[in-house]
């Protein structure tokens, strides 16, 4: 999101009685509004903010985790610095007038009257401003998420992140099954308006993974696609960001069953679960990877997410812009190289293939 980043500098305190009253607004997003004077390499198209304080849940990848000693005001590697919520409304609304922004996403922290304050910012938003509106927030049940649309969101995404009960346990505690079903329930009631994220590099295999993908597209629930990334402060600071190679055949999975040209059956898996072969020939699957649309950021319409993985200058897991030709070249190969016929040829020989998850 950002060029430089020691040029992000946080709004100035406000007193304690005030929070309530007040928005985070990510660095990036608050140079598009004009809030703040930024430069930047690649503009979000969303606008970002963040609604309530230190989260009650404690998952071990998250700066805004109940044990978490992460700067308060950093989710993931970005900055919210606050502001009154007001004005980044009115902030939003302009910017969507001027064609600048999209849509706006509401992140919203487990705290004590988050609920209440997101349907009051919808409101509010909605008052001002016909721009599309998703919420990112944990609800107690279908009612309260259908009260967020019936009040003018278009979009509700509650995170699953984790993608088998296995990894959700480890990285964020219980209640994977209650998750999954709400989502489940969601999607049906609410079709094409229910979205989650799937953040790759928890512990997962490729194979849990894939599984997940093709569930969560069987259910017409939308997939923002993340890449773990280690923050300072957090239980998990230590822990690596996964292989890019392994991030772009997740990024073609998720891609590929989202057109329903291949359908998780269809994939063959080594024995340590990475994906070899999509079931495509590779000049098949050169073409439909060449244009790079599977390696820009994946999530709601309008969402790009500038280096919220990433660092300017760095590798690039999720493009916030479409590729050149170059970097779609690369991230195809990436894909290809790992489905090579010699691999797949060799692992077909000594019988150890897993097909669709079946071996």
């Amino acid at each position: 999101m950002l060029r430089h980043s020691q040029t992000v500098m946080a709004a100035p305190p406000y007193p304690a009685a005030n929070v309530q009253r007040l928005v985070g607004v990510s660095a990036g997003s608050a140079g598009v509004l004009g809030l703040h004077r930024l430069r930047q390499t690649d503009a979000p198209t969303t606008a970002y903010l963040m609604i309530g304080e230190r989260c009650a849940c404690n998952c071990r990848f998250c700066a805004q985790a109940r044990h978490s000693t992460a700067r308060a005001h950093y989710l993931s590697r970005v900055v919210w610095p606050l502001y009154p919520l007001e004005t980044a409304l009115g902030a939003v609304a302009q910017a969507f007038e001027r064609h600048e922004i999209q849509r706006c996403c509401l992140q919203v922290t487990a705290a004590p009257g988050g609920f209440r304050h997101t349907v009051t910012a919808v409101d509010r938003l909605r008052a001002l401003s016909a721009i599309p509106i998703s919420t990112s927030i944990v609800v107690s049940g279908l009612d309260e998420m259908a009260a967020l649309l019936e009040h003018g969101a278009d979009r509700v995404t509650l995170a699953l992140d984790a993608a088998c009960e296995r990894v959700y346990a480890d990285a964020k505690g219980s209640g994977w099954s209650r998750r999954l079903g709400l989502l489940r329930e969601a999607a049906a009631r609410f079709p094409g308006r229910i979205g989650t994220h799937l953040i790759v590099g928890l512990g997962e295999t490729e194979r849990e993974m894939a599984s997940a993908l093709q569930r969560l597209v069987d259910w017409q629930v939308g997939v923002g696609l993340f890449a773990f990334t280690p923050v300072i402060g957090t239980t998990w600071q230590d822990r690596p960001a996964p292989p890019l190679r392994a991030y772009r055949r997740v990024q073609a999975a998720r891609y590929l069953m989202a057109l329903g040209i291949c359908r998780v059956e269809d994939l063959t898996f080594s024995p340590s679960g990475q994906i070899v072969s999509y079931g495509l020939g590779s000049d098949r699957l050169l073409e439909l990877l060449r244009d790079g649309r599977a390696f820009q950021t994946a999530g709601c319409t309008g969402c790009n997410r500038p280096y919220y993985n990433e660092r300017p200058g760095g590798m690039m897991y999720n493009y916030p812009r479409p590729l050149t030709t170059a970097e779609a070249a690369a991230a195809a190969s990436a894909v290809l190289s790992a489905a090579s016929c010699a691999e797949l040829s060799h692992l077909r020989a000594a019988g150890a293939v897993v097909h669709g998850g079946r071996r």
